[in-house]
Parts: structure tokens; sequence; C-alpha cells
């Protein structure tokens, strides 16, 4: 049965027929739940049969989303089926990296194509919107630039795209981002289009919105890719971006911002393993802004300067907790800021900086201790970075100071002369106490307190820097020498020191980085320099030590020789017949020393070196060798070009005939007698030059003394300015304190009379219980009691007149104190005045420098004056005091009557009531008597009661009065 069962059953499908027949249904099928059942298989071998899935139902599935846009669940498992075709498995037989182009290929055939694409992404159903930015990015990874042009043409394709970075969820969001940052690579077109749509602002809001540089995770790694394909040559997204004040957000991003510092404290303790990555972008975006040549580089430069940038930027690079590569980039970031934006250069040197100094090791052998930070000026600390002692790990940072360096005096002869005094100053000197190149160079070995090879040659190459196609610096630099020859001493001088250096270091195996730097100095500075080249030939050794370096190839060195070879090649071309050593006594040692193919062997070789040949691309940094290794550095930028530009003529040298001399810039032959009398012409002018020069040097010192002396003068002025105001601004507060105390005795006062008011009310109200109790024993002593009563009332009224008078007395006097206070005040006013006075003397001071010291007299003088007058004040303060403490008294004397009328008022009322009830009770008792038959005197009562009411009437009157 089983097996007739079996022989009845339909054949087993393959993948292959599995798939055709979806793909016929797919394409075939008219109701929506036949095409999406189909879709489903089709979804199901897409990862593993992605090519067969392609060929028989790509065109289905892109129609079917033409004809099922409006069903969502439909149009996710299209979008997710078109994906795994552009994303399968690996391992899949059907593999191929051809599918994805193919599949590009036939999406970005027809416009409508993108087009149905860009409107899914205007959808708000998540999983419409994310498969399709998904589906886009993977045809712009397979043809970026069809993809890029159906953007372009379709109709709002940039503005749904740029839209798509407002969207709340992250996973729409980021895959946008990524979008955005395929399509924008290297399509100027597109970059402007997305910049136009407010792109940078959504940009910085993500960044914010994701916590920072700091804080942010992949994401802001993903925008400030997006950002820096926005900006990366394309000065007029830059100039928007400039515009619209978008640098003030890249301030705010930077650490030390005021809206960092808060995050800053809560991230210290939180190792963000992506704040690094997110700041050296941040960092690359800005140095996008400051490329060399470009058209808005100054504008730039000066728009970082205006928001703070560079400052920021150097208080990261100065940051202990900085990485090194971090710092490297921050410090290469603050030179392309500076370079060649001459008001930056010479404003760059006042900035300053926080480092981290250590004591010096105490005895016992205890370890040196940490300062803590200490400001210090940014040069210095640039010096100290790149000359001073540090492991290999700091050289990409000490690499990065020294450009930064060389970015403050590039293209600025006035800041490259006062650099260069400033470090011959303190080399003579030996007051400076930072690092000093001058010295590095001179000192040579003696210079380093633990080994560094790469000090040295930092020093060789910023001193390079400074003379390179620099007369002037370059006679500054000759003029230095170690010796006093009145004193019997060698006379040495700078250019011998370090040719001195060099041979010593070439005997002793020195490291080939020292070496380098010393010849790179030396060929630079000799070239087209006849002058330095008859110095260092002053010194016969140094020419053999050179030509023996340059005969003899080392495995261990392969740069010295052929440097050595450049060396004496631009020792002979620029030599004279006047020379220490002539031309035609130098060119012998050449030939038969060195020899004509040796030295252009040597020559040849140095140009054909990796270091040299390969300089521009191969990296000049810490990368470059093992970890812990010295890395792989030798030249200087600078220095290669300058190889490179003249080799052949250095190759040429030594076959010219010694007779004939060059001059710089020429090769010609000269007239030696219209040289010499050019020569004496020159030097009578040069004396002469001379002169005026110290002429001038006097007067600089004279207006530099004058100068000193004003401002002595007005730092004294401003003293004694600080002083008044001082006194003012003391006296001001004891006022004030003394104001304070009154109203605190004042409220004592008060809250006494309260507490007498309540005793002295306690007694009235025994007193009126016991005038009652009298009252009903009888009529008469009643009688008595209101008599009394009358005359008390008579005895207070008298005293209220007393008391109103003295309190009329007290509101004159106190009117008195008011006019003496406004006295008072006036006489403030007259002292600010004579303040004021003061600072027009000092100005007036100003044209008189010659009388100086009498005009300080007098100023001491009316000083005295103001103090005395001070002291007036404060005595005048104190009566006001005492006034003030009179009126008070008057016052609470006041209160303190004020209340006992009241309370007999109060009284007086309680009585007339009593009285009342009284008569009443009387005129009772009569009708009851009448009643009962006794007799009752009408005449007496009718008296009694018109005396009575005469007295109460009396009493009334006398209240209404008071």
């Amino acid at each position: 049965m089983l097996r007739m069962l079996e022989a009845q059953a339909p054949a087993k499908q393959n993948a292959t027929d599995a798939i055709n027949t979806l793909s016929g249904r797919l394409n075939n099928a008219t109701l929506l739940e036949d095409r999406r059942g189909a879709i489903l298989g089709l979804r199901s071998f897409a990862k593993e049969y992605p090519a067969s899935v392609a060929s028989g139902a790509l065109r289905g599935l892109i129609e079917s989303l033409k004809k099922d846009a409006e069903d969502v669940d439909t149009i996710k498992i299209v979008l997710e089926t078109l994906l795994m075709l552009f994303n399968p498995n690996e391992k899949s037989p059907e593999a191929s990296e051809d599918i994805p182009l193919w599949l590009a290929d036939l999406f970005t055939q027809r416009q409508d194509n993108i087009t149905i694409l860009l409107d899914f992404v205007e959808t708000n159903d998540f999983y419409s919107r994310l498969y399709s930015i998904q589906l886009i990015s993977a045809i712009s990874t397979a043809r970026p630039e069809r993809t890029q042009e159906c953007i372009l043409s379709a109709p709002l394709g940039t503005t749904r795209l740029v839209a798509v970075l407002d969207d709340l969820r992250d996973a729409v969001r980021d895959a946008g981002i990524i979008l955005l940052t395929d399509l924008t690579r290297d399509a100027t077109e597109l970059q402007k289009l997305v910049a136009f749509e407010n792109a940078f602002d959504r940009i910085f809001h993500i960044i914010k919105a994701e916590g920072g540089l700091t804080q942010g995770g992949i994401t802001i790694q993903d925008c400030l890719s997006l950002l820096a394909n926005l900006l990366r040559n394309n000065p007029s997204n830059q100039s928007l971006f400039r515009e619209n004040g978008t640098v003030r957000k890249l301030h705010d991003l930077l650490p030390g911002s005021t809206q960092n510092r808060t995050a800053a404290k809560d991230d210290d303790n939180f190792l963000n393993p992506q704040k690094n990555k997110n700041l050296w972008g941040l960092l690359a975006i800005l140095r996008m802004f400051l490329v060399k040549g470009s058209v808005g580089t100054k504008a730039n430069q000066d728009a970082f300067q205006r928001y703070g940038i560079l400052q920021q930027v150097l208080n990261l690079a100065f940051d202990k907790s900085t990485e090194v590569a971090i710092k490297a980039e921050a410090l290469y970031t603050c030179a392309d800021t500076i370079r060649g934006n001459a008001k930056l250069q010479e404003g760059f040197a006042q900035l300053q900086v926080a480092v981290v100094t250590r004591n010096e090791p105490t005895v016992n052998g205890e370890t040196a201790r940490t300062d803590g930070p200490q400001t210090v000026y940014v040069i210095d600390g640039l010096l100290d970075l790149v000359l001073g002692v540090a492991s290999n790990q700091m050289f990409d940072a000490r690499a990065a100071a020294c450009e930064c360096i060389k970015a403050y005096f590039y293209n600025h002869t006035q800041i490259r002369v006062h650099f260069l005094r400033r470090a011959i100053e303190g080399h003579t000197t030996g007051e400076d106490e930072t690092a000093n190149v001058l010295s590095t160079l001179i000192n040579g070995p003696l210079a380093d307190e633990t080994p560094d090879a790469y000090r040295r040659w930092f020093a060789s190459v910023l001193v390079m820097h400074l003379i390179y196609d620099d007369r002037e610096a370059k006679d500054l630099l000759m003029a230095v020498a170690e010796g006093d020859a009145e004193s019997g001493e060698e006379v040495v001088t700078c250019i011998q020191a370090i040719a001195g250096n060099l041979t010593a270091g070439i005997r002793n195996g020195e490291d080939e980085r020292v070496l380098v730097g010393y010849l790179m100095l030396l060929c630079s500075w000799l070239y087209e320099d006849a002058d330095a080249v008859n110095d260092l030939l002053g010194e016969g050794s140094t020419v053999q030590s050179l030509a023996q370096a340059a005969s003899r190839p080392s495995m261990d060195q392969p740069l010295i020789p052929g440097l050595c070879a450049v060396l004496l090649g631009v020792l002979y071309e620029f030599s004279t017949k006047d020379s220490p050593i002539s031309r035609r006594t130098l060119r012998p040692i050449l030939v038969s020393r060195l020899g004509r193919e040796k030295y252009f062997d040597a020559i040849v070789h140095l140009r054909q070196h990796p270091h040299v040949r390969d300089f521009e691309v191969l990296p000049q940094n810490s990368s470059s060798a093992p970890i812990g290794a010295l890395p792989n550095v030798f030249f200087d930028p600078l220095f290669v070009d300058f190889l490179k530009d003249n080799f052949s003529r250095l190759t040429r040298a030594v076959d010219r005939d010694p007779g004939l001399e060059v001059i710089p810039q020429s090769l010609q032959s000269v007239n030696r007698d219209l040289l010499d009398d050019l020569r004496t012409q020159l030097d009578s002018r040069t004396q002469a030059l001379q002169r005026a020069e110290a002429e001038l040097l006097t007067k600089e010192k004279q207006l530099n003394q004058e100068q000193a002396d004003h401002r002595r003068y007005q730092e004294t002025a401003a003293a004694v300015q600080n002083k008044i105001k001082s006194v003012n601004e003391a006296l001001q507060r004891d006022h004030e304190n003394e104001i304070q105390k009154i109203h605190a005795a004042n409220r004592a006062a008060t809250e006494y009379m309260q507490d007498q008011h309540e005793r002295s009310l306690g007694s009235v109200r025994a007193q009126l219980e016991a005038t009652k109790a009298f009252m009903q024993e009888g009529s008469q002593a009643n009688s008595a009691t209101i008599a009394k009563l009358s005359e008390n009332n008579a005895s207070i009224k008298a005293a209220y007149d007393e008391l109103d008078g003295a309190y009329k007395s007290l509101v004159e006097e106190a009117s008195r104190l008011e006019s003496e206070i406004e006295g008072l005040e006036k006489a403030n006013g007259e002292l600010k005045t004579t303040v004021a006075d003061l600072r027009k003397e000092a100005l007036a001071r100003e044209e008189s420098i010659t009388s100086l010291n009498s005009k300080i007299s007098n100023l001491e003088s009316d000083l005295r004056k103001e103090t005395e007058r001070i002291v007036e004040l404060e005595a005048a303060k104190e009566e006001q005091k005492k006034a003030n403490e009179l009126v008070a008294k008057k016052e609470k004397e006041l209160r303190m009557t004020e209340e006992a009328r009241s309370a007999a008022q109060t009284e007086l009322d309680d009585m007339l009531m009593v009285l009342a009830d009284l008569e009443e009770k009387r005129a009772r008792d009569k009708r009851r008597l009448k009643e009962l038959g006794e007799e009752t005197s009408d005449v007496e009562e009718d008296g009694e009661e018109v005396e009575e009411g005469e007295e109460a009437d009396e009493a009334v009157e006398e209240e209404e009065e008071a």
C-alpha cells in the first residue's frame, strides 16, 4: 500500500524548480494574496540562491513595489527580499560580486525605480522607510555615480533624504546618515544641495542628542563623516557654514566649552572608547577649513579665532589626560589655524596654556613630585614639548608641536627675527629657563640629560626653517660665537660649533637621525651663502672629516655618505678664491680623497633612497616603526624639496672650473674687480647704516626708559585711585551696618513697649474690677470713683498735650538731621568730583614727564587733604548716628504715650457703660420702692440726676477734645 502511495506522489522539486514556479506565480498572479505568498517563498530562497531568484523574479519584485505600494506588509517582504539579494550568504554556491552590480544596473536603468524607493522614504511606516533607505545604500555602494544621478534627477530627491535626519527612530535616522555619507562622497553638486537643506543644523542636533563627542557612540562618528563629506574641498559649503554662524557649534562641541563642562564632570569616571575617535574626527573637520592655499582659508582662520576655537584646541593639546594621537592632531590644527595669517601669528605668542611641571629630584634618590598645572606662554610650552626629553610614544605630539612653531613664524620676517633674537639672547646669557634651540644645537651631546635622538633633530629643523631664504636671520646667527679672544680663548662660531658636533657624532657613531639633522641644517644654510661657506671652511679639519665620511658607505647609516657629499658639493660650489680654503685648493681634496665617481654615486644613492624618493607616500609619524622603536622619520619636507630641486646642480658642482665663481641665483662668471669695488661701497654704506642703527638703538632705549617711567606713574596713580575707592566703600559698609543696628534696636524697643502695655492693661483691668465692686456697694462710692476717673482723664490729656509738643519738636529735629545727611551726601559727591579731577590731573601729567616727581608730590599732598576730609566725614557720620538714636528714643516715648491714651479712653468708655447700668438699676429700685409704698425725694433724685448728667456730659466733651 505504501509503495502504491509513493508511486502516486508527485516528484520532489529542487530549489531551481521551486524558484521558477514562485517567479511565474509572482509575475502572473492578479490577486494580492497570491503575490504575497509567492514573495514569501522567494524570500526563503534569496539568501542561498541569489542568482536564481534575481534572474527569475527581480522584475516582478520591482513591479510589486509599484502595484502593491499601498499594502505595507507586502512592501516589507519585497524590500527584505531585495536586501537579501544584495547581501547573500557568503557560503552560497551562487554568491558572486557581480550580482550586486547587476542588481544595481537594473535599478538605475530607469529613473522611476529610484523614485519609487524615494516615495517609500517619505512614508511613516518604520520598515518601509528603513528598508528603502538600506536598499538605496546598497545600490549606491555598487553603482555610486548612477545612483547620484538618479537622486539628482528625482523630484525633491535630496530634500526627502535629508528629512530622514529628523526621524525620531534611531535605526531610520542612522541608516539615513550612512546613505547621505555614501551619496555625498566625491559629489560636489549633491554636497551643495544637501547643505542647503539645513543639513548642518540637523547634524549638530543629532550629535547633541547623542551626548556630544565625549559620551556619544558610533552615531557621532557617522555624523562627523557626513559633515566631513559636505565640507571637504567645497568652498561653497564652507562659506555657507561660516556665514550661518555654525562655527559656534563647532566651538560648543570641543571639550572646555560652557555646554560641555557639566557633561565633562559627569564623564570623568566614564571611559568611552569612541571618545578619541570622535575628537579626532572633529579635529580633522577643523583642518578641512584650513587647507593651505584655499580661497576661504583666511576667513576660516579668522572665524576660528573669533569664536575661541584656537584656544580650545590648544587647551585640548596640553591637557594631560589627552592621548598622544589627539594631542598631535590638535597641534596640527593649531598650526593650520595660524599659518600664513599675520594677525593670528602675532597674537599667538600671547596665548597661555596649562602644563604640568615637576620639581627637581630631592636627595637620597627620592623621586620628583608633581607641582600641578602651571600656566605658561604657548611658545614656551611648545618648545618644552619639542626639545624636552620624551619617550618614543610622544614623537607624534613633538612633531606636531614643531609644526606649530614653524607655522608661528611662517612667512613672517619680524617674528622670525624676534624668535631668533630671543634664542640668541637666552643662549649667550644663560638666563633663559625655557628650552632653547640654539643651546641644544651648539652644546651638542652635553645638552642631553638622557639619550634622545630627536631632540637635536627637532632643534636643527626649527633653525633651518628660521634661516631658510632669510638673509637677516642668517646674519644674526652667524654673529653668535663661543669663547673670548681677549682672554686668549679660541673663538668658535655657531657654524663651526655645529660642524664640530657633526664630525664628532660621525666619529662616535651617534644616531643617524641626529647627524641627518645637522647635515640638513648646514646644507640649507650654506647654499648660496659664501660668507657661511667661508665660516665653515675656517675649520679645515671639517672638510677632511666630511670627505672621509662620504667615501665610506655604511650599512648602519646609509644616508650619511650622500648627505656629506651634498654638503661638500655646496662648499665647493659657493667657495671663492678668498675662502680660508680656496676653490683651487678645495677641488683637489674632493677629487683625491673622494673622487668624482664616488661623489656622484653618493648623491645618486641618496636621491634613490626610499626615505627621499618615497618621502611623500611614507608615513612621517610613529606608525612607521614597530612599537617601542624609534620612528623612521629622518627628513623634513622643506629639505626634501630643496634636495630634489637642486639635485642636478649639486651633481655637476664638482665638474665646475675652480677659476669660475658663482653668485646666488646665477651660474655665470663674475668680474672680481667690479665685485671688489661694489664690496668697498657696500662696506662704507654698511658702516653708515650701523652708525644710524646705533643712534636708533640709543633713541629706542631712551624711549623705552621714558615709557617705563610713564607706566610706573600710571601704576602709582591707579594705586591712589584704588585706595580712595576702597576708603569710600568702607565708609558705605560702615553706614549700612549702623543702620542695621538702629533698626534692630527699634525692634527691641517695640517689643519692650508691647510687654509694658500688656502689663499696664492687666493692672487697669484689676482696678476696673475693684471699681465695679465699689460701685455695687453704693452710689456714693460710684460717684467718687467717677470723679477720680475724670481727674485721671484730665491728667492724661495734659500729658498727651505735653508729649504732642515733644513729638513736633522731634519731627523738626529729624528734618534738621535729614538736611545734615543731604549735606554729607553732597560732600561725598564733591569727593567723587575730586577723584575725577585727580584722574584728569593724571592724564595731564603724561604730557610732562620731566616734571613727574614734583607732580607726584602734589598728588600725595592732595591725597593727604582728601584723607583729612574722609576723617571729617567719619566724624559727621558719628553725629548722624547719635541723632538717629535720639529720634528712635523720642519715637518710642511717643508710642508709649499714645498707647496709654488709648487704654485710658477704653477704660472711660467702660466706666460710662457701668454708670448707665447703675442709673437703670437705681430707677428700677425707686419704682419698686414706690410700689411698696415708700416715699422718694424726686427733687434730690432729679438734682442728683442732673448733677450726674452734667458730669457725664463734661466727661464726653473732654474725651472729644482729647
